[in-house]
């Protein structure tokens, strides 16, 4: 059986992962699994490398920005980023942590997300959001589209309309609609020059898949 991650896996931040990594998730949603936080780990390390930052802050950050789990189909969705801050700030307190370093955690885990709609204010909050959404987008972000229309009970697309020509989007209701609704905007949003390059790859990965599939539906 193929070991889980640990603590070794998240390196230069071994340490940190060492007392955060017991936190990070919650519940059965693999789309927010540990392999999504070291996806989005990765993510930042590429980032971090180009925009400078504070290390241990977005680390911390990003091994606790989903540390609540809440549904895409929750009435909550839009307070998940409040609730895994507020959590966050507790977790941290009680390693010891000073009032500064956590507040600016919370800020950046506050900021990430999308259905909060909030903007990041410090370079780690924009370094955090920015390598959350490289997860959301290109390969990794079609797997993890069908996956969570899945669980949502989502059908693939409008048989008579899949490119909602003549009607609005429904990205609850039909999987390839959460395309134009939300992951072909994402790119346009990014926070750093790094992440913004690395997006522009994956998006164009997102408008292949869009376009194969379109022609074999």
């Amino acid at each position: 059986m193929t070991a889980l991650l640990t603590a070794a896996d998240f390196a230069p931040q071994e340490a940190l992962a060492a007392d955060l990594l017991d936190h990070a998730t919650e519940g059965d949603d693999g789309s927010h699994d540990l392999a999504h936080i070291h996806r989005v780990f990765k993510n930042a390390l590429k980032i971090q490398a180009g925009e400078g930052g504070d290390p241990q802050i977005l680390a911390a950050a990003v091994l606790l920005h989903d540390c609540v789990a809440v549904e895409k189909s929750s009435p909550l969705r839009s307070q998940a980023s409040r609730l895994a801050a507020e959590k966050a700030s507790g977790i941290l307190a009680g390693l010891g942590w000073p009032e500064e370093k956590i507040a600016a955690v919370a800020h950046a885990i506050l900021t990430h997300s999308f259905s909060a709609n909030i903007r990041p204010e410090t370079l780690e909050a924009k370094m955090l959001q920015d390598a959350d959404r490289l997860d959301a987008i290109g390969m990794v972000g079609v797997a993890r589209c069908f996956y969570i229309a899945g669980r949502m009970g989502s059908g693939l697309y409008h048989p008579a309309d899949p490119s909602a020509e003549h009607r609005p989007l429904d990205d609850r209701s039909y999987a390839i609609d959460h395309f134009p609704a939300k992951l072909l905007k994402l790119s346009d949003g990014f926070q750093t020059e790094t992440g913004a390059t690395l997006a522009k790859e994956r998006h164009e990965r997102l408008s292949i898949f869009l376009s194969l599939f379109r022609d074999e539906i």
